[in-house]
């Protein structure tokens, strides 16, 4: 048999045991018929995934259910209007027989409920309930149309659906409940998708990171550098953005699910970060205790009944008997068909009740961490990052250290940070701390609430106020190094609301202090005034240079005030203050939620009025962020979310409506920083290659030019007065600018030239022109002669060959001959040479432009005349003879490339 028919042999006997394996495969799923509400049949699977089901689940009773309980599972399928749930577990009541209730509630609403007999239903093991017998239920329960009418049919495909499911379990002999376990419920669709979401906004916030470090360490002049740092996006912006949309869940009001499976997207920029070792060693310190592995109270805990349990039914104590019958839950079982993979889990020690988001707990819960490990959670993560960092700096520094010394890159690269790394790593690391100045403030505020164990809130109060009083700290000194040459005065001023244009076309009011006004005498229709005090610095130095030209300040404390504007440099202090008092209403004020959310609300108006004032940054992309994205959104989340307090009792699908729409804004604000962040990374490399001629792709050069342009118009921070208005016919109106005051001023109107003794030689170039273009004959005359024809050098220096005059229009002639662009003259690389190198050079060479440009002239008149001195007679008479004989060659004119 040939080679390749054994092949196709081999081939055909994989696919037959493939299609006898998909077969065998296919014959192990079991399938059953079901009716829907529509009334139509149809074949189903029994292992497919129902229209609702349960997730994780918990101990409804606060710990103190009689039962412990592994696995508790409900669905609802839509497709055949059944109802079923699963049970595992143990208890250690001796003998019960008992009454079950189960419950589906939807948005707020009860929208099934049924009590019956677990007898009724055949679930052996708890009819009746006996310690020695584990816990083993199975159920399903047909319902009508009638019956699950109040679930509408768009739950099962809305995203995060908001509801649970309730099994309640009663004694008979006691009426009284022993058990209550509450699951979640959900269909399949949600936002939450910190697994996927998390790396892409991490891979954004890379490039914000490299771009801002790009510009800041590349170059050699400190201004100029720190000008192009300014404008590219601010990592601490980019965080705050990440930070503000994950702590919106800290105010303490009932979360649609919706909202907190959002948040938990952004829950990595705020240090938490799940993992199941982490937080299971953070539990003993923090006072979380219970078992991952099962849900209830059974011989642990004492129970409240109100004394309606007799003694001799429920047995407290601890037997090895009920403590053996407690298993884990069993693994899924793919060749069992009727297994599924959509159950929950028993809840984390120190989760809130399933199915209930409440404040910041509920929004933590998204990302599996209890509320009283978050604050050493995020305190780890921090270290981590502060880790991270130093390895970047010195990893960048190490790369290229290395790559300079095998020649890939030029050994002059990146030369300021290399020898400066170790400035940097410190620097880096500040900022970092800067960075997460908000997040340690929340956290620590929000552990003195938990009233966790002594240990965590020890350390809690130690990094408070390690961070506390490091921040203001730096900030003082920080302001005290610049303000220390002068003093402040504080005086009155007002602030003037009146109308203009955002963006250029949307009317819209705008804030400007009086004084501002009043100083470059400006016009405006005020709507309205707010009469305020105007603290203001007096510099008593008049040698001061300003805060950005300042090289020593900028190497100190560039990383605090580099982006804003010149006259905004001390932001960075009034927005620390601002961090602290909005981490304490979010961390500190959860225990009190009215004040919480109404403080917080006025607090963060007024600061949005303060911000659009000052308008402190110098880059428009962090103004468009910082200023106007991100405060717009803080402010609509926080007035959307007093609808959430439970004084209002608001219904849970107008509840959700909302959460939607801070959802939309949100999205926007953040779809709007990846924007930004791409924006940003361009103008980075265009700030990288600002000392190149060429950039690539071309059709962007002319944005490079303005981009640069707009650069330095802005670091001069100057006011500039608004554009003339335009009338119906479009002709601008000039506006009335006032005539500066006189300046002494000088203007060279006509030269008058007195005849020189050279005058009667006649006009030397003419006699050049001639001889260049005259007969061949007249030429090979001239070769004939001495050696000094070809040469100038023996004629005087105020005698070097040049015309008599020069007119206006013949020195333009003169101009348009040259080249139009040279590439690289001589004659530019020598102008931007040093003075003592052309001075050296007088005496050089006939053909040397540099004697041209250093010898003095007769005339000044002429387009090389530097004016400096004017032959005596005496030198005229000592050189006449010479220069009778010497007639200058068209080689001796200098040629200019």
């Amino acid at each position: 048999m040939a080679p390749r028919d054994q092949a196709c042999a081999l081939l055909l006997a994989l696919f037959s045991i493939l299609s006898v394996f998909v077969g065998v495969q296919a014959d192990d799923n079991k399938y059953t018929y079901g009716t829907d509400g529509a009334g139509v049949t149809r074949q189903l699977a029994v292992n497919r995934y129902p229209a609702l089901y349960t997730g994780d689940f918990g101990d409804c009773l606060g710990g103190q259910s009689l039962f412990n309980i592994t696995k508790f599972d409900a669905a609802y399928y839509a497709d055949n209007l059944t109802i079923v749930f699963h049970l595992d577990g143990a208890s250690n009541i001796k003998n019960e027989s008992l009454m079950m209730h189960i419950s589906v509630e939807a948005y707020g609403s009860s929208r099934f409920d049924m009590t019956f007999d677990p007898c009724y239903l055949n679930i052996y093991s708890l009819c009746p309930l006996n310690a020695s017998v584990p816990i083993t239920g199975w159920a399903r329960i047909p319902v009508g149309p009638q019956q699950i009418g109040g679930i509408p049919p768009i739950a099962f495909d809305i995203p995060d659906f908001e509801g649970s499911t309730k099994l309640q379990i009663f004694a008979n002999s006691s009426k009284t409940e022993i058990g209550c376990f509450q699951a979640v419920m959900r269909n399949g669709n949600t936002f939450s998708h910190p697994e996927a979401v998390g790396p892409v906004l991490g891979i954004f916030t890379l490039v914000a990171i490299i771009a801002s470090f790009a510009t800041a360490a590349y170059g050699v002049s400190i201004v100029h550098m720190r000008m192009h740092y300014a404008h590219s996006l601010s990592v601490f912006v980019v965080f705050e953005t990440f930070q503000a949309i994950f702590f919106s869940g800290a105010l303490s009001v009932g979360w649609p699910s919706i909202l907190v499976a959002w948040w938990s997207n952004f829950a990595w920029a705020s240090g938490m970060i799940y993992s199941y070792d982490m937080v299971h060693s953070i539990n003993s310190i923090a006072g979380v205790t219970g078992n991952a592995s099962q849900v209830g109270g059974a011989g642990s805990v004492v129970l409240n009944n109100g004394g309606g349990l007799i003694s001799q039914i429920y047995g407290r104590s601890l037997v090895k008997q009920a403590a053996a019958a407690v298993t884990r839950r069993s693994v899924y079982n793919a060749s069992d068909p009727y297994d599924y993979t959509w159950s929950g889990n028993p809840v984390t020690p120190g989760m809130p009740t399933p199915g209930t988001w409440p404040g910041l707990p509920g929004a933590l819960s998204s990302v599996g961490i209890p509320a009283a490990d978050a604050f050493l959670v995020g305190l780890i993560w921090l270290l981590v990052a502060i880790g991270l960092v130093t390895s970047f700096i010195t990893s960048v520094k190490v790369v290229l250290e290395g790559m300079a010394r095998i020649k890939w890159v030029r050994e002059d690269r990146l030369g300021y940070f290399r020898s400066h790394w170790i400035r940097y790593l410190i620097l880096a690391l500040l900022r970092t701390f800067f960075i997460s100045f908000f997040m340690t403030m929340t956290l620590t505020m929000f552990q003195f609430t938990v009233q966790g164990p002594t240990g965590p809130t020890a350390i809690a109060a130690v990094v408070f106020a390690l961070s506390f009083v490091g921040v203001i700290g730096l900030v003082a000194y920080a302001c005290r190094t610049r303000t220390r040459h002068g003093k402040f005065r504080l005086g009155p001023d007002k602030v003037v609301f009146h109308r203009a244009k955002l963006a250029r076309f949307i009317p819209g009011m705008v804030p400007i202090w009086a004084s501002t006004l009043n100083e470059h005498e400006l016009k405006v229709e005020p709507i309205f005034t707010i009469p305020l005090f105007c603290l203001r610095h007096v510099n008593n130095d008049p040698a001061c240079v300003s805060v950005h030209q300042d090289e020593s300040y900028i190497k100190r404390f560039g990383w605090l005030s580099a982006r804003y504007r010149r006259t905004r440099w001390w932001f960075f202090a009034y927005y620390v203050g601002y961090l602290f008092i909005r981490a304490a209403f979010l961390g500190g004020g959860a225990r009190n939620p009215l004040a919480q959310v109404y403080g917080l609300l006025i607090f963060e108006i007024i600061s949005f009025g303060i911000i659009i004032i000052l308008n402190p940054f110098e880059g428009a992309r962090n103004t468009a962020l910082a200023v106007w994205m991100l405060s717009i959104s803080k402010i609509a989340t926080t007035g959307l979310s007093i609808a959430f307090l439970p004084e209002f009792g608001l219904d849970r699908i107008i509840a959700t409506v909302i959460g939607v729409v801070i959802i939309v804004i949100q999205g926007l604000m953040v779809v709007g920083l990846l924007i930004l962040i791409l924006l940003s990374a361009i103008s980075s490399w265009m700030s990288l290659t600002r000392n190149r001629e060429e950039f690539k792709p071309e059709f962007l050069e002319s944005t490079r030019v303005r981009y640069f342009e707009k650069m330095e118009t802005k670091a001069l921070d100057t006011f500039m007065p608004p554009k003339p208005k335009e009338d119906k016919k479009g002709k601008g109106k000039e506006a009335e600018v006032p005539e500066p005051p006189p300046q002494p001023s000088f203007a060279v109107v006509s030269v008058r030239r007195a005849p020189k003794i050279e005058d009667e030689d006649g006009d030397v170039l003419h006699e050049l022109e001639s001889a260049k273009n005259g007969s061949p004959a007249r030429g090979t005359t001239r070769a004939r002669r001495t050696n000094s024809v070809g040469s100038v050098r023996s004629l005087p220096r105020s005698i070097h060959a040049r015309r008599s005059s020069w007119s206006s229009r013949e020195f333009a002639q003169w101009e348009g001959e040259l080249p139009a662009d040279p590439p690289e003259s001589s004659f530019a690389s020598r102008l931007s040479s040093n003075n003592g190198a052309a001075s050296g050079s007088r005496r050089g060479e006939n053909d040397s432009i540099d004697s041209i440009i250093s010898s003095p002239s007769v005339r000044p008149a002429s387009p090389f005349s530097s004016g400096r001195l004017t032959p005596t007679r005496d030198v005229l008479a000592r050189h006449a003879e010479e220069r009778r004989y010497h007639t200058p060659t068209p080689k001796s004119i200098p040629e200019i490339e």
